[in-house]
């Protein structure tokens, strides 16, 4: 499962027209959207990178005025992670990776009022991308790259959703197009004002489900701690593996 995520992400990437290559590197590149969750590179399986490889990432990385910044699960490249960490590069966490099959999933606790859909008009995108951004710790509107994922998630035969409570948008988050029938359940957002209410784990449910219908055999995850994580697996997900997140933070003098 773990070799079929990894490739799925990377594979992913390569699909995007924003990124590019810098030797053994694949760089997920999004120009509309500065958060360091959007932008990172991914090794090739079995990569071996020189000092010179990952200085010309880190340049590459620079010069797009992002982060230097690497996801990857570490068993898809074993000498990956050494060489970064010999170039000065910190590694800010390992995040479990998740993933939940149609036989495993459960139904949720019904959160009453709670209404999940897919958005449709700009002002319910927007709406729902607004939600993300602040629950990403962003100030002010949504990014254009925000909005761009959540409707190439739809058109691109992933899901996207807008949960609103009281007639109040109260959570987004969605499920990246299907690759080979595995997708990545992302940028799930909850507003602060409707946390601890069951919305995430209906929500998460709701885009699960949704993608199960459209196709998808396997949903994968990374969970933003522990407390999220006992959310997903109160749902149905399962632990299959660790990723490491690693980044240069310290520009050169």
């Amino acid at each position: 499962m773990d070799t079929a995520i990894q490739h799925y992400a990377r594979s992913l990437a390569l699909r995007s027209p924003d990124h590019y290559r810098v030797g053994p590197f694949t760089v997920r590149h999004n120009p509309g959207w500065e958060l360091k969750f959007a932008n990172y590179a991914i090794p090739d399986q079995g990569a071996e990178p020189t000092a010179q490889d990952i200085a010309d990432l880190v340049t590459a990385f620079r010069e797009h005025d992002r982060l230097p910044r690497l996801e990857f699960l570490p068993a898809w490249a074993p000498a990956v992670e050494p060489a970064l960490l010999a170039a000065g590069f910190t590694v800010e966490g390992r995040a479990p990776v998740m993933a939940c099959t149609a036989d495993d999933l459960l139904a949720p606790k019904p959160v009453e009022g709670l209404r999940v859909a897919e958005p449709v008009t700009d002002t319910e995108f927007t709406s729902a991308a607004a939600v993300q951004h602040t629950g990403f710790g962003g100030e002010g509107g949504p990014d254009d790259g925000e909005i761009a994922w959540l409707r190439a998630a739809t058109a691109g035969g992933g899901v996207s959703a807008l949960a609103t409570l009281d007639g109040r948008p109260a959570g987004a988050g969605g499920c990246s197009a299907p690759l080979d029938g595995i997708g990545e359940l992302a940028g799930l957002a909850v507003a602060d004002t409707f946390r601890r209410r069951g919305v995430g784990a209906a929500l998460s449910a709701w885009v699960t489900r949704t993608a199960f219908e459209r196709g998808f055999h396997t949903v994968w995850l990374e969970p933003g701690g522990p407390d999220v994580e006992r959310i997903y697996a109160a749902i149905g997900y399962r632990r299959t593996g660790e990723k490491l997140n690693i980044s240069l933070s310290a520009a050169p003098a």
